[in-house]
């Protein structure tokens, strides 16, 4: 095989690399953006439950509503293998997600099913959104624990 040809095939192989190394970053991207819009509504409810913003009922209910909904997107696409942060710096995902998909499945279930709970919680007065908060907190945090680099 002559020099030219190992070229051209060099730079064909990183040619069609490179819409998959894109479609990757925007995986990486969209679920960033996924785990803003759970910490934008997160940040609404923490405040209410904590006492520092005063409990509106209807906001409450909205920020739940939005949560539950973020939950229930497809999330397939937005983990491909190979978007660990040992792979790509704009992640803070361990590369044990993938070594442990099963748990971390199970870990999102159980933030699903936390969101369920705060979504019937929420406009009923703080008493009850606060358990549900703690509840999400608890969930989103096992699988932070497990499965995010500290920043």
């Amino acid at each position: 095989m002559t020099f030219s040809k190992i070229v051209v095939g060099a730079a064909l192989s990183a040619a069609l690399a490179l819409p998959v190394m894109a479609q990757d970053m925007n995986a990486v991207e969209a679920r960033q953006g996924q785990f803003k819009l759970y910490g934008h509504n997160l940040a609404v409810l923490g405040g209410m439950a904590q006492g520092r913003m005063d409990y509106d009922a209807a906001m409450a209910q909205t920020a739940a509503d939005n949560l539950f909904h973020l939950t229930r997107h497809d999330q397939s696409r937005l983990w491909p293998e190979g978007t660990d942060s040992s792979m790509v710096m704009e992640t803070r995902a361990k590369a044990e997600i993938w070594e442990n998909l099963d748990d971390f499945t199970a870990k999102f279930v159980a933030l699903q099913e936390a969101s369920v709970a705060l979504q019937g919680a929420a406009g009923n007065g703080l008493d009850a959104l606060r358990p549900a908060v703690g509840a999400v907190g608890q969930a989103c945090g096992a699988c932070h624990e497990d499965y995010r680099e500290e920043s």
